[in-house]
């Protein structure tokens, strides 16, 4: 397997979807707590990617295995296993490395900060191989947006500005046979509710690929959310995912970011109503799938402007 097919193989150009909440985190901590430790980062940075590429690897494995019809449909040329050629033996020590280290940077990570993260990464870990191993992986049931939206919208970008805290957020300390947990529930209210662009947009990248493969999915007896609702109410709960997501604005101002720069976010409203209407018209997954995808950038990104100005703007001009 050389370079090009393993990043076909994992799917690289998706692995955005955990990186941007990554620096949402970051830089979330930076405005919030003024802390920034590189080595922390560096390590969350491993094994996030390391792990997100497991995950669509296994998933690429087991759809190989699984796959109740092998033809008629572009098997052929939508798994990559098959299009490439590509041994099992090889598919299956890839994905253990990649697993290997997601593992080893965050035992790294756990070391450098306690034993919350152990639990969450730990949770995470376990949800990423049930998304899609299992006896009925997560990603073949109507759960898939929730799980995806949450663990990869709201855990990563919790853990990714935790890391930064001080523990100023939760606290969980093991003394003997005592566990003693503090939480900040002001804290982590205003994480979460920063995180919704993220967990909406996640979740709409999946709901996204589940109604352009909602055929395809019925043939392979995947029964996710678009099978059960049908396409039309699929396509009005996407529509509604990334209008809800502006609710985050409120918390920013209230984290004390200038309203003049909040307000820019309303900007991106306009090629994001135009994304979400050639959506609507036609669910394809080659031309049309990857608009969730560009949403998904697009409200990130102006969520890191306008939290990169802020930085710059309260580091400038301290209160």
């Amino acid at each position: 397997m050389n370079v090009r097919t393993f990043f076909k193989f994992v799917e690289l150009p998706t692995k955005v979807a955990s990186m941007l909440p990554l620096l949402l985190g970051t830089l979330y901590a930076l405005y919030r707590f003024e802390h920034f430790y590189p080595l922390r980062f560096a390590l969350m940075l491993v094994s996030l990617l390391s792990f997100d590429m497991a995950t669509t690897a296994i998933n690429n494995y087991y759809d190989f295995k699984k796959a109740a019809k092998t033809h008629g449909y572009g098997y052929e040329t939508h798994n990559p296993i098959v299009y490439y050629r590509l041994k099992e033996s090889t598919v299956v020590a890839v994905i253990v490395i990649l697993l290997g280290l997601a593992a080893g940077g965050g035992l790294a990570l756990v070391a450098q900060t306690g034993l919350l993260v152990f639990l969450l990464g730990g949770l995470s870990f376990l949800i990423g191989i049930l998304y899609s191993f299992g006896p009925i992986p997560i990603s073949r049931m109507p759960l898939g947006e929730l799980f995806s939206g949450l663990f990869m919208g709201f855990v990563i970008i919790f853990i990714s500005a935790y890391i930064h805290s001080d523990q100023t957020v939760v606290t969980l300390l093991l003394q003997g046979e005592w566990v003693s947990l503090h939480v900040n529930l002001l804290e982590v209210l205003y994480l979460f509710w920063f995180s919704v662009p993220a967990i909406l947009g996640i979740a709409g990248i999946m709901l996204a690929n589940n109604i352009c493969d909602i055929e395809d999915d019925m043939e392979n007896r995947r029964y996710t959310l678009p099978v059960y609702i049908g396409r039309e109410n699929a396509l009005l709960l996407y529509r509604l995912l990334y209008y809800v997501s502006f609710a985050d604005m409120v918390v920013l101002v209230l984290l004390g970011v200038h309203p003049a720069l909040v307000l820019l976010l309303l900007l991106i409203l306009i090629p994001l109503r135009r994304n979400i209407a050639r959506f609507c018209q036609e669910q394809h997954k080659g031309t049309t799938f990857i608009l969730s995808v560009r949403n998904f950038i697009l409200m990130s990104a102006a969520r890191i402007l306008v939290l990169g100005i802020a930085v710059i703007w309260a580091a400038v001009w301290p209160a």
